[in-house]
């Protein structure tokens, strides 16, 4: 009897945290690569989520550098690091980040819940060389960019959001798991205004992505990450609403929400034909009374 060749699905791929000590990077450096493109996933046949094929591991294996090339580029630092990095003081390091210049590609919460935005030292590298950039990093602040800080602007949460947007689209596999992502950032009043069908309102759920887990559900932390990650800019809700709306469309059209087969009722039954009093059959007391009288 001759041996099958055919190797099982799990043997050509592995999951994710097996893959991540094979490139040699943190859990969170290999989450960051996926998101970023820099690591091809494919879909589990199980069903069990994603996993990453061999031949994507043998490929960045012989990528030249590595493994120190592929951690080079998945390398996040904060506010003070990002600093040295770009070589200026925290404090404008910071004016950059909340006017937008700068886009954090991840964040968390520390121990006293503050939000610790994190940014891609690759990315602060290159803006630090663009010799357009000089005035910004040496400079006085332009009086359009105070104002805008003297007014509370803060871009790093809508900047966040739109960049993992990206990260969702990317991963997506068909129409209704990009409807998700889009409603991944609305509020859910927001979603029920434009998925007005509860069916169809369900099926869209089982594809939008949890946000980011920081702390038990229902916890301050929790709450803190929430708002966040669900737009809160009318213009950002505006287009969110608008791409959803369009993505439902497409997702009807190719497969529309499934809903429940309607019980069919059991069949009444049919009533005897009611006979004519002329033909009714009489009663057994009445005819024992006339038979008695004819005797």
């Amino acid at each position: 009897m001759t041996r099958s060749t055919v190797a099982p699905p799990h043997a050509q791929s592995c999951a994710y945290s097996r893959a991540a000590r094979e490139l040699s990077l943190k859990r969170s450096q290999f989450d960051l690569a996926v998101n970023l493109g820099r690591i091809r996933t494919v879909p589990d046949e199980g069903g069990g989520g994603r996993r990453v094929a061999r031949t994507e591991i043998e490929r960045l294996h012989a990528e030249p550098g590595f493994p120190d090339t592929l951690t080079k580029s998945v390398h996040a630092v904060g506010t003070t690091e990002g600093a040295a990095v770009m070589q200026v003081p925290p404090s404008r390091f910071t004016r950059l980040a909340k006017l937008g210049l700068v886009v954090p590609v991840s964040f968390y919460l520390n121990r006293y819940r503050a939000v610790v935005w994190l940014y891609l030292a690759d990315e602060l590298r290159q803006f630090a060389a663009d010799k357009d950039n000089v005035t910004l990093l040496t400079g006085r602040t332009p009086e359009g960019m105070r104002d805008q800080l003297a007014a509370g602007v803060d871009l790093r949460p809508r900047n966040w959001r739109g960049r993992h947007l990206g990260f969702l689209l990317r991963q997506a596999e068909g129409p209704w798991q990009r409807a998700g992502a889009l409603a991944a950032l609305l509020d859910p009043v927001h979603v029920a205004q434009i998925a007005r069908d509860p069916y169809e309102r369900s099926h869209l759920n089982r594809f939008r992505p949890a946000p980011p887990a920081h702390g038990a559900p229902g916890s301050p932390a929790a709450h803190l990450v929430e708002r966040i990650t669900t737009a809160d800019d009318p213009d950002e809700i505006a287009w969110l609403r608008s791409d959803l709306t369009h993505a439902l469309q497409e997702a009807r059209g190719h497969q529309p929400a499934p809903r429940p087969i309607a019980k069919q009722a059991p069949p009444r039954p049919v009533a005897e034909p009611e006979r004519p009093a002329s033909i009714r059959r009489p009663r057994r007391g009445l005819l024992g009374w006339l038979r008695r009288r004819s005797v």
